[in-house]
């Protein structure tokens, strides 16, 4: 099982590598689509926004509650409801890394025995980027764990050459 004090470190290392990488990249590149309709980096940065903002929320209630069960929310309705594709480029990628940097400090201010508690109640099999049956028991710190392989397949997509 994953510790609070791997996943945060972990987080921090995400957003240190990627966001000169991302800063570097013009307005023009950033809001150009991917190949098959896919997001555009803007969108992508968007969207990984909106997961820090839902997984916030879940990674302090989860502290408190015996249980992991948590809405979901419809990612491309969100993306487009808050017209990412047209966002300034520098604010949208500033967003990003503040709100992980302070999800990263939330990440490891979780007390260890809330994050490795194991719940049987829970919709990972619904909300989790590697769904978990609701028939296994899971931990917060796997949660918070997932969060970060989400973020990283999430900014591979960003820069991986498109063919």
């Amino acid at each position: 099982m994953p510790s609070t004090l791997d996943v945060a470190p972990s987080l921090r290392t995400a957003i240190n590598e990627a966001a000169p990488r991302l800063e570097a990249m013009t307005d023009a590149v950033a809001t150009r689509p991917r190949p098959s309709g896919k997001w555009s980096p803007k969108q992508v940065i968007g969207h990984l926004v909106d997961s820090a903002s839902n997984n916030h929320q879940r990674f302090v209630r989860a502290q408190f509650d015996d249980h992991l069960h948590f809405p979901g929310y419809r990612q491309d309705e969100w993306v487009d409801a808050q017209h990412y594709a047209t966002a300034a480029w520098r604010s949208l990628v500033s967003l990003w890394r503040e709100f992980n940097l302070h999800l990263a400090r939330v990440i490891e201010s979780t007390p260890e025995e809330a994050a490795q508690k194991e719940r049987t109640h829970h919709n990972l099999d619904q909300i989790a980027f590697s769904p978990v049956s609701p028939n296994e028991p899971v931990t917060l710190a796997w949660f918070m764990n997932d969060y970060v392989v989400h973020l990283r397949h999430h900014l591979a997509q960003i820069f991986t050459p498109s063919t």
